[in-house]
């Protein structure tokens, strides 16, 4: 791969065959797979660093029908993956986009496995989300990239979006649930400890060489895989920093972009189409009033790249959004923390804490409104439905005992208890003896307060959760504890003093409305026909989940799906170009 220094490299009227607009997961995975496919291929990204969204995800890719799903669940089968897709959307996404997300996957997943450093595993146990449904299953659909050694990138390392500094530990080390798990239990266990200090000392070498780990977890290893499978292919070129100004379309489609960078310009001829791939609408000040009244921009922990201004590009040239969606974007609860050097830190809660023993949400009015173990896009719904006095439940409180504090932690703070002054001291956390002193911090009404955890221990005690019906299901019940003596893993009673508080707000974590594309990825007109030569995937593509959150990765796993779509589709025009 070449990297431009600067658009005066490129010479007026340079010819790619494929532009790829946006280098996050999905669009470095349509310019990988048009590179396999020998196209000539531009990657442009507006940032500094590559990655977008997906270096900071779990990196979780949900495909069915893999070799590597079959490794852990050998009995799953398409027609089941579709049979929960159809109960769980319906009408709410077109089923033959979701039908061809299907049929394809296991050989875009094949492809990358075979030609690529793109290395992805199955997690024993990863439930979808809507798992009382019919079609549902616990295992085998949901992949996650195998740890990367970022060393290997070299200079191409520095490119990689760093991961969220709340996320690491110790200055900078990626570690995933398995990391956690291991350094939670590393005086238990001997298998624990060995896997701790392999990864501690490892770290620690790092340190003396790089500004951060280099062992790569989650969606930096997926990022850092892509990038450096595409850094061996000489058939690409990455443009950084640099904005998407126009898309040129002739009698037969988009045949070319406009491009700038610090004051330069450029024209660039595009021989087989344009993939847009800039990671949705989010952060577009109008689309984001227009789509998502009420939520503010300062609670999306999305990464910074994701403006939306390509969108309105692509419209003049005639592409429209798709519709029917379930909600235009999915969401997770999140806190918030002002960092010590003035940024804003965003925390998804998305598995540590929310599900566990000894922890509940209440509103304003210090009353439950939600199933804390259901997956987070819902619980950020809920959050934002009709509550007290009309009003959302904005900020929600997520409250836990000193108990569940030492075992899980709350946001961002760590399992163990220690180390609370800082967050007690800017308010990311309140703390209180009582329950009533809680609520006084809070602003909400002590003797609701007390009535509701009342009540919740009631219900904790017996393991059924009849307000609610939280750890119901098989994947509200793997978020919950394995290891609580109780009847239910997600229910435990708060009892020991003293008592803890984090707020909550509904954080977007991604468009699912884009634009309306065919099975191919090829963006459609108002009359619903293909625009030659423009193709859209990731957040830029309507979801084929149609705002329906339904199990772990749908959004990356059908934009690597589409990347490999939309890239043969326009080596197969390329061709039939070149023979006519």
């Amino acid at each position: 791969m070449k990297r431009l220094q600067t658009l005066a490299d490129l010479p007026e009227g340079a010819a790619f065959d494929l532009v790829v607009v946006g280098a996050g997961g999905a669009g470095m995975a349509a310019a990988l797979f048009a590179a396999l496919e020998g196209q000539q291929v531009l990657l442009v990204e507006r940032t500094a660093h590559v990655g977008g969204t997906t270096a900071w995800s779990a990196g979780t890719c949900w495909v069915p029908g893999t070799r590597e799903g079959a490794a852990v669940n050998p009995a799953d089968t398409l027609a089941e993956a579709a049979r929960y897709l159809d109960n769980a959307i319906g009408e709410h996404s077109p089923r033959a986009l979701r039908q061809a997300f299907l049929d394809h996957g296991a050989e875009a997943i094949a492809q990358l496995a075979a030609r690529t450093e793109v290395k992805l595993r199955a997690y024993p146990r990863h439930p979808d989300y809507i798992s009382d449904l019919d079609g549902s299953t616990v295992a085998g659909r949901a992949l996650e990239p195998l740890p990367f050694d970022g060393r290997l990138l070299g200079e191409w390392f520095a490119l990689l979006r760093p991961p969220i500094p709340e996320f690491t530990v110790l200055g900078g080390m990626m570690v995933d649930r398995t990391d956690i798990n291991h350094l939670l239990g590393m005086t238990k266990s001997f298998a624990s400890l060995r896997h701790s200090v392999r990864i501690l000392a490892r770290h620690g070498r790092d340190r003396l060489r790089h500004a951060r780990g280099t062992r790569l977890v989650m969606g930096n290893a997926l990022v850092g895989r892509l990038l450096y499978s595409l850094s061996r292919l000489p058939n690409v070129t990455l443009a950084m920093e640099t904005e998407l100004m126009r898309l040129q379309r002739n009698d037969a489609g988009i045949d070319g972009v406009v491009l700038a960078q610090r004051g330069q310009r450029r024209s660039v001829a595009a021989r087989a189409g344009v993939v847009l791939a800039s990671g949705g609408f989010n952060r577009h000040p109008e689309r984001r009033q227009a789509l998502l009244p009420g939520a503010d921009i300062g609670w999306c922990p999305g990464a910074p790249g994701h403006t939306g201004e390509a969108h309105a590009l692509a419209e003049a040239v005639g592409a429209r959004y798709g519709s029917g969606a379930m909600s235009p974007a999915f969401w997770a609860p999140v806190s918030r923390r002002t960092r010590a050097d003035g940024s804003t830190a965003l925390f998804p809660h998305f598995v540590m804490d929310r599900a566990k023993p000894g922890v509940l949400a209440v509103n304003a009015a210090g009353e439950r409104f939600v199933n804390e173990s259901t997956s987070y896009h819902l619980f950020g719904l809920a959050m934002q439905q009709p509550g007290v006095n009309g009003q959302p439940s904005i900020p929600a409180f997520l409250i836990c005992d000193a108990a569940a504090l030492r075992k899980y932690g709350l946001g961002m703070v760590r399992p163990g208890g220690k180390g609370l002054a800082p967050f007690l001291a800017d308010g990311y956390l309140t703390q209180a003896d009582t329950l009533a002193g809680l609520a006084q911090s809070l602003g909400i009404d002590a003797s609701r307060l007390q009535a509701t955890v009342e009540r919740f221990n009631t219900l904790a005690r017996s393991g059924v959760d009849s307000d609610f019906h939280r750890g119901e299901t098989a994947y509200q019940r793997n978020l919950g504890d394995p290891a609580w003596p109780g009847p239910n893993p997600c229910l435990g009673p708060l009892e020991e003093g003293p008592f803890y508080a984090v707020r909550l707000y509904p954080g977007d974590i991604g468009a699912a409305q884009g634009f309306a594309t065919d099975a191919d990825a090829r963006v459609l007109d108002a009359q619903g026909q293909p625009i030659a030569g423009l193709y859209a995937v990731g957040n830029d593509m309507h979801s084929i989940m149609g705002g329906v959150y339904t199990a772990p990765g749908i959004t990356l796993g059908p934009g690597i799906v589409f990347a490999h779509l939309a890239a043969r589709h326009a080596a197969a025009r390329l061709r039939e170009a070149v023979a006519t």
